[in-house]
């Protein structure tokens, strides 16, 4: 099988940036969505405003900050505010995107970002938890996640709720009075890209990535998905995507060198 030219990270940064709409206010969490949105800076969104938890607000795109409060994330920045402010923005609905990873996610979109178990007290495995998480996700309009995708993560039922998606179907966020009409929007893997039913609010495959089948994107996913109607296919990223994502946005390949061992 020929190798290909880029790995998962790198293919699913690329492939998210050219979702983000130009001119929004948008909330990114640490790590492969930092990715995708400097990179939409560079290329598809140069007005796409970026807000950090820690209080930088639509700072110059530079190199990748390292952590929600790097002080790239302040660099050139119309305003350095504080977390409160910034989290203020959120409860007062200016801010149309959250862009969020996580370990495990279900049907509904719901997040766990916290532990893996049945026991919270005495977990398989102890995450690193909400930070902004359950805020960005509970407030914003448009909640996007990005992960890779298998069974382990695509799950029936998350072990630990970080993060609100529909949490248990149509009217659950309502019933836990969330703000009405927000949600999750879209999930990006390095298998397909998913919306979200809007009658069911199930999990909905929407786009195969390059080379992937609808039958591999289902054997790697612990629940039953909507197959969309209208199947798209992704196209590769381009030689310009690769060459922004490598060279200004991580030339050090902090965050893309994850993916180097799964190509």
């Amino acid at each position: 099988m020929e190798k290909k030219q880029y790995n998962p990270i790198e293919l699913m940064a690329c492939i998210a940036s050219r979702y983000l709409e130009d001119g929004r206010l948008i909330f990114a969490g640490t790590g492969i969505p930092m990715l995708a949105v400097s990179l939409a800076q560079k290329i598809y969104a140069p007005n796409l405003i970026l807000v950090y938890e820690a209080g930088g607000i639509s700072p110059e795109a530079s190199m990748l900050p390292l952590s929600v409060a790097d002080s790239r994330t302040t660099y050139r920045a119309i305003c350095c505010a504080n977390m409160p402010e910034a989290m203020e923005m959120l409860q007062k609905g200016l801010v149309t995107y959250a862009f969020l990873g996580g370990a495990q996610i279900d049907m509904y979109g719901n997040l766990n970002s916290t532990m893996i178990g049945k026991d919270y007290w005495h977990p398989q495995t102890r995450l690193p938890g909400s930070g902004g998480a359950n805020e960005l996700g509970s407030l914003a309009w448009k909640t996007l996640i990005i992960m890779n995708h298998n069974r382990r993560r695509f799950v029936e039922k998350v072990d630990f709720i970080t993060t609100p998606g529909y949490l248990t179907g149509p009217g659950a966020r309502e019933r836990a009075c969330l703000p009405p009409g927000n949600g999750p929007h879209l999930v990006f893997t390095e298998l397909g890209i998913f919306d979200f039913e809007e009658k069911s609010k199930r999990m909905r495959l929407k786009s195969l990535l390059p080379g992937i089948t609808r039958e591999k994107v289902i054997a790697e996913t612990g629940f039953e998905l909507i197959i969309s109607d209208k199947l798209n296919q992704e196209k590769e990223p381009t030689p310009e995507e690769l060459k922004a994502l490598r060279e200004d946005v991580d030339p050090w390949r902090v965050v893309l060198s994850r993916g180097d061992n799964d190509q």
